[in-house]
């Protein structure tokens, strides 16, 4: 086989084997095929697409080009959650300790931001110290001892999804619904869970803009989960406008807190609660999802999801006085407050213009290798249907730089103000089994 001819036959629209996709992948893992190559086959697939078919043998062979861990002696349904990714999606961060805590283990492999939307890992490093590079055998203690980590893959778990995820971020073609579900399920039935819970974001901040284009991407997860033997559920949730009132890595951190301490915008808690009942239905705690949210709201309102997100600090080696006092965290300079030029009320919110304002601040990677300034940020004031008069902050820019004359137009262009009040949209569109 030649590389060449795959990336033809994929340009061209046609199916590619099991066998043939199992040697690409193999090959460039073994760096037989070099990033150019693979660079104009990820934007082959970006137009053509693939079958459901091929979908599937991609997973299985980025699966495949690594480990797969044993979970199976540690007690219990191994249940991790996946988001498609989305501005100020923070969710991971106050779910995992609040799920662990009610006594279903979460092993979260995750990752780091890609385009415009966050990552977790990058938001858990401003925390001081904190480690998202665990060893296989850490990873599974740690899971044993306290029913949670958040790790990033290591290099022998799907290697191949670990260098095409920070290839498509830097090739425009993350968006493809082959490449995204291909991607979260290699490293999802690696990580040896059980069972899965997919948020898939729709909307202008969101990969997928259409709840069309969204519900093929969670039928194609739910479809590889199935054919793995995962047990899973797909939401589709809403991403037209940012979730809750941070964008930031450290910023994000400590609205997390908040909702840990049974605080923080009603958004975030929400679907904070939602994700964390069909996790804990999937994990076999209970059979009713209404007494599940009862059982996470109780965790949340006694403390023992933020005792349990202390656990998770120190056992990933960062700096828990954080939990207690937030300033501790990495903070910027310098804020700028961005002005609404006239009355009304917002109509509408450019989320991806925010995501990509925080990459200019220096919070988001425009390539794969670029470091991150874990402290900058936006606070929002204002939100879809909020009343606004003229010189009403909208916003507030976190930076470690004074020159952000061109950060804080593009954010004032990202709210649109109008007369009269938009339909609000359900946070939770649809339930995909």
């Amino acid at each position: 086989m030649r590389m060449v001819d795959l990336i033809a036959k994929k340009r061209d629209g046609q199916t590619l084997t099991k066998e043939e996709i199992a040697w690409m992948i193999t090959g460039y893992v073994k760096d037989e095929i070099p990033d150019y190559q693979m660079s104009a086959f990820l934007m082959a697939t970006y137009f053509q697409g693939m079958t459901d078919t091929e979908q599937g043998h991609l997973a299985f062979a980025m699966l495949n080009s690594g480990d797969r861990l044993n979970l199976d002696a540690i007690p219990g349904i191994k249940v991790d959650k996946h988001s498609t990714g989305g501005v100020g999606d923070k969710i991971s961060i106050p779910l995992t300790p609040l799920v662990a805590c009610l006594g279903v283990p979460v092993p979260m492999i995750s990752g780091r931001g890609l385009g415009h939307t966050g990552g977790t890992l990058d938001k858990l490093e401003s925390i001081p110290g904190f480690r998202v590079n665990l060893s296989e055998q850490e990873f599974k203690n740690q899971v044993g001892q306290i029913r949670q980590a958040i790790v990033s893959a290591s290099g022998d778990l799907a290697p191949a999804d670990r260098r095409i995820y920070a290839l498509r971020d830097v090739t425009a073609t993350v968006e493809s619904i082959p490449l995204i579900a291909s991607s979260i399920m290699s490293k999802k039935i690696a990580s040896g869970t059980n069972a899965l819970v997919f948020d898939v974001k729709v909307g202008g901040g969101a990969f997928m803009k259409t709840e069309q284009q969204a519900e093929k991407l969670a039928h194609a997860l739910v479809g590889i989960a199935k054919q793995a033997g995962v047990q899973s559920v797909a939401l589709l949730t809403d991403m037209d406008q940012p979730l809750g009132i941070t964008i930031g890595n450290s910023l994000e951190i400590a609205e997390s807190i908040a909702i840990l301490r049974n605080k923080g915008p009603k958004d975030v808690r929400e679907l904070t609660l939602t994700l964390a009942a069909h996790m804990l239905v999937l994990g076999g705690k209970t059979h009713s999802l209404e007494q599940a949210i009862g059982m996470a709201e109780d965790a949340l309102r006694d403390g023992r999801a933020l005792a349990a997100f202390k656990q998770l600090i120190q056992a990933q080696g960062g700096d828990v006085r954080v939990v207690d006092d937030p300033s501790r965290l990495p903070q910027a300079k310098y804020k700028v407050n961005v002005k609404a030029p006239h009355g009304g009320v917002v109509t509408a919110i450019d989320t991806n213009a925010l995501g990509l304002a925080v990459m200019q601040l220096g919070g988001g990677r425009a390539r794969k290798d670029d470091k991150l300034d874990l402290a900058v940020g936006l606070v929002l004031h204002k939100k879809l249907g909020t009343p606004v008069t003229a010189g009403d902050t909208l916003a507030t820019l976190h930076a470690d730089t004074e020159d952000v004359a061109a950060v804080e137009a593009a954010v004032q262009r990202a709210f649109t103000i109008g007369e009269k009040a938009p339909t609000k949209a359900p946070l939770i569109k649809k339930v995909i089994r």
